[in-house]
């Protein structure tokens, strides 16, 4: 059993930062898996999506250990429910690249070459979103020390805007990419196009977790 101090360590932050590096090692597979796209390896892909099914299997036990054992009595800076809250968006991260290994598995994602420029620029911005907003949960200690307030604060509140600029930027990508999806309907089988389709909203909700996250914390902040 957890005790709260191996739980919590210096900073009440620890549990939360703990699971998101358990979260980044599923995302941190996802160019693997792309790249295996690409190349069109089935065997190759099947074996990135059993690790990242490994992986988020860890996330989820790490994610059930902290609600178990998040005591209600004990002071938090931050209200029990907002850590509750991030922690459940982080763990979103973790089932949505479990989404995306799945699907690759289903077939052959054809007519790659028609989209390969816009498709790598697309999955690379919103694993980069992702990572923008992990750096935001990397500055819960600084935070806290600040007692969430004053230059700290500013500065985290700059990383979220810049996220959500982020974020309006992929949803143009992401525009442009079906668009260009769309013209190539006539000489795709349509199992090829749903496929297409499906893995450019699966990946695209990257960032539109990472901008959800990002603004749950801007409330925080701006409630201190």
């Amino acid at each position: 059993m957890l005790t709260i101090a191996k739980l919590f360590g210096k900073s009440p932050f620890t549990p939360l930062q703990n699971h998101m590096k358990k979260v980044s090692s599923c995302i941190k597979e996802l160019p693997s898996l792309f790249i295996a796209i690409s190349e069109k390896d089935m065997k190759k892909i099947e074996v990135i999506a059993k690790k990242i099914s490994k992986l988020e299997h860890e996330a989820d036990l790490t994610k059930n250990d902290i609600r178990n054992h998040l005591p209600r009595s004990l002071f938090l800076p931050i209200n029990r429910i907002d850590i509750l809250d991030i922690l459940s968006l982080q763990d979103s991260f973790a089932d949505k690249a479990e989404d995306i290994a799945v699907l690759a598995t289903f077939k052959i994602l054809e007519n790659y070459e028609d989209l390969k420029k816009d498709f790598e620029i697309f999955y690379k911005e919103n694993i980069e979103s992702f990572v923008m907003v992990k750096n935001v949960i990397k500055e819960f200690d600084s935070l806290l020390e600040a007692s969430f307030g004053g230059i700290e604060a500013e500065k985290v509140k700059e990383m979220i805007e810049l996220l959500a600029l982020k974020e309006h930027k992929i949803d143009r990508l992401q525009y442009n990419i079906i668009k260009k999806l769309y013209s190539l309907e006539e000489k795709m089988k349509y199992s090829t196009f749903n496929l297409w389709q499906t893995m450019i909203k699966e990946i695209g909700s990257l960032s539109n977790l990472a901008e959800t996250l990002g603004n749950r914390i801007r409330m925080i902040l701006e409630l201190k």
